[in-house]
């Protein structure tokens, strides 16, 4: 989906500031993985190829399930954080509404804790791992490229970090009065324009996610009923909350579209639409007035 243009309301800085915060999340998961030089010169010699066209990257540990788990657990998390924040700016913090603290908080402990876990797992099992490591690698096996526990330990980590989000005019510095003007114009250019860019963010999940909703509760040409998945309740219902609380403005295009998702999903549950035929096309039309009343926000 392109969207040309995108005009949010106008926003007021100390508003949006006492309304939201930035977080960042950092993971740091071992990847278990080394070039080997040898092997990469064989290949490359083999297929009489020039030096350096051809890399082999050998798996450690090979496809060892603890290590797996952590790298998969990860992804997951980074998933989760996504969806229930907003981007903000290229170095990786995102936008979080006050509103949303105290579930992402809860949530976010809950995983860090599965983290530590999985990790401290994985790390009981290394020693072993790396025996294995010798049968499963070969000749590729070289016992000086795997580190110690101690050190290994190091390469996992789960960091994050709450911060205030500045008003666009909050400079706390010593300046010439013209500079200083000069970068808090500069300053609340950016910031309406990340506001822009976390609200369009939201629009384009959940026109996305309505989309696909609207779809699975459609019927095709031969009268064959699309299968409706509770994830996709679940993410519309998420991100409904996202919308009123990201309407930081009080736009009333804004809280139309939410009232309009909140009634058509109210009470609503993949079990009842699928064996009650008017609910099913009671919610599809509801669901396709919500998100009429998106477009407003191009």
């Amino acid at each position: 989906m392109t969207i040309a243009h995108f005009n949010a309301p106008a926003v007021s800085a100390p508003t949006i500031s006492s309304a939201s915060m930035l977080v960042e999340l950092s993971i740091s998961v071992w990847t278990g993985r080394k070039k080997d030089r040898a092997a990469s010169d064989d290949v490359t010699r083999m297929n009489h190829a020039n030096m350096g066209v051809a890399s082999v990257n050998k798996k450690l540990l090979g496809d060892c399930e603890e290590l797996v788990a952590i790298q998969k657990f990860g992804a997951n998390v980074r998933s989760g954080h996504y969806a229930m924040t907003m981007p903000w700016s290229d170095s990786g913090l995102r936008l979080l509404p006050t509103k949303q603290f105290f579930k992402y908080n809860e949530q976010i402990t809950a995983l860090r804790t599965e983290f530590d876990r999985l990790v401290e797992v994985f790390l009981s099992a290394y020693d072993w791992e790396v025996m294995q490591a010798q049968t499963k690698l070969g000749n590729l096996f070289i016992r000086d490229e795997y580190p110690t526990v101690e050190s290994l330990r190091a390469k996992f980590g789960f960091r994050l970090n709450y911060i205030p989000l500045p008003d666009a005019g909050d400079w706390r510095v010593d300046m010439e009065h013209e500079t200083t003007a000069s970068l808090k114009s500069q300053y609340a250019q950016f910031y309406q324009s990340q506001m822009e860019g976390a609200m369009r963010d939201v629009w384009e999940r959940l026109h996305e996610h309505v989309t696909r909703f609207i779809n699975q509760l459609g019927v095709d040409e031969d009268g064959k009923k699309g299968k409706i998945f509770q994830s996709t309740i679940d993410h519309v219902q998420s991100l409904t909350d996202m919308l009123g609380m990201t309407n930081f403005t009080k736009d009333p295009n804004l809280s139309l579209a939410e009232a309009r998702l909140r009634a058509a999903l109210r009470d609503v549950t993949q079990a009842d639409l699928k064996n009650d035929e008017f609910l099913r096309e009671d919610t599809k039309r509801a669901m396709e007035q919500a998100i009429a009343a998106l477009p407003s926000l191009l």
